[in-house]
């Protein structure tokens, strides 16, 4: 992870928390990291490879990093992490009860159960290297954790929210997330109490059971964006309303900024992260359309348009801070104003075009992947500026 990547997930991960509490409070911001969809959207729009296994690691590195400092004013420790900071997960809870007035005992002990569930309970194959919980003060907590399958080299990760675990042997993630490998032996399956009885009463006679696929986020091997993995219209219209000129000063004017096309597209996206429902994170691929990836796809991360963005995020977060939320309020009319052209266009007709224009204005936007600066075409002499060129030309 370079640097200069790693340094601005942090303040991009910590902002967006502190944007999904204003809205939606600190269960909200735990509800959505317990939806994989969600956080593999969260991951794209902060410039991660947007299909790596890596986006787990460095997503909740970079938000470790961002909250814990914070606990004062967002309430929120990420504790635990990968390899040998997962073991130190139980001393973190401990510390964090005792100063937020907390069973540290039983976060500890959650800690635990989750941890062997995901990695004895279920016998699919993978072994967990990755484990982080999250807790906020109030004592509600999420679990994501990964695990890796040594002979085919994938990853599977799991989700867990307190609010949904009604108990820890039926049914308590809120997600597992991975490509199917029909029948495994899952002995926390809501369908698996008479096997569990049984490994109590015979002597650990294992019952095979299936996991059901109810929602499951399988991502590709290929390293490049492609039309298949991307909602044509969704993505369409966040386009139109960056770079189509009546659109665009109108999205401009509702977050009471004079913002360029390009920092408006990353906005837009970052405003859906913020307010999209569940459903709107089927594909996560199209939010690395807001600050690229740092291996290069579907094009360099742009760190003048990323700085810009955060610029947006930090000022609109210290209104609110004061009681002005005009600024926090303009996202959510910019999420709604984009729902509203996508219901009224046809899908993107050219998505290599738009990833063509994209790599050539990289240069202008300090635009860089974790092998160096970017080297596409440099916009002619005389041309407007990068984040002042339209898209969509009359």
């Amino acid at each position: 992870m370079p640097a200069w990547l790693a340094e601005r997930m942090t303040q991009l991960g910590a902002a967006i928390a502190e944007h999904v509490v204003l809205a939606h409070g600190p269960s909200g911001f735990l509800s959505r990291l317990s939806d994989p969809f969600w956080f593999q959207a969260l991951g794209c729009v902060m410039g991660m490879d947007w299909h790596s296994s890596g986006i787990t690691t460095s997503v909740m590195g970079a938000l470790k990093r961002g909250l814990n400092p914070r606990v004062s004013d967002l309430g929120f420790a990420v504790c635990g992490g990968r390899g040998r900071h997962s073991r130190r997960t139980p001393d973190e809870l401990r510390a964090f009860s005792a100063r937020a007035a907390l069973d540290g005992d039983a976060l500890a002990r959650a800690s635990r159960l989750t941890a062997r569930i995901d990695n004895n309970a279920i016998a699919d194959g993978f072994q967990l290297y990755l484990h982080s919980f999250v807790v906020h003060t109030s004592g509600e907590w999420a679990v994501i954790q990964q695990g890796m399958n040594d002979s085919s080299g994938l990853a599977r990760r799991y989700h867990w929210h307190s609010a949904a675990v009604r108990s820890f042997v039926a049914d308590p993630h809120t997600a597992i997330c991975g490509r199917p490998q029909g029948v495994i032996l899952n002995l926390v399956d809501g369908r698996a109490a008479a096997a569990q009885q049984a490994l109590l009463t015979l002597a650990h006679e294992p019952v095979e059971a299936s996991l059901g696929e109810a929602r499951s986020l399988v991502m590709p091997r290929h390293h490049d964006v492609r039309p298949v993995d991307v909602d044509l219209k969704r993505l369409g219209a966040v386009l139109a309303v960056a770079h189509e000129q009546d659109l665009r000063d109108f999205a401009s004017l509702l977050l009471v900024e004079g913002l360029g096309p390009r920092t408006l597209q990353s906005l837009a996206l970052i405003a859906e992260v913020v307010h999209g429902a569940p459903s709107r994170f089927s594909d996560p691929a199209r939010f690395s359309f807001a600050h690229g990836g740092k291996d290069g796809h579907p094009f360099p991360v742009p760190l003048k348009t990323y700085d810009e963005s955060l610029a947006v995020l930090r000022r609109s977060l210290e209104a609110a801070r004061l009681g002005h939320t005009e600024k926090t309020d303009a996202f959510r009319r910019l999420d709604r104003l984009t729902r509203q052209v996508e219901q009224g266009r046809e899908p993107l007709a050219d998505f290599d075009a738009v990833v063509a224009r994209e790599r050539a204005i990289s240069p202008e936007l300090d635009g860089r992947t974790a092998g160096g600066r970017a080297t596409g075409r440099r916009a002619a002499r005389g041309k407007p500026a990068a984040d002042q060129m339209d898209l969509f030309p009359r």
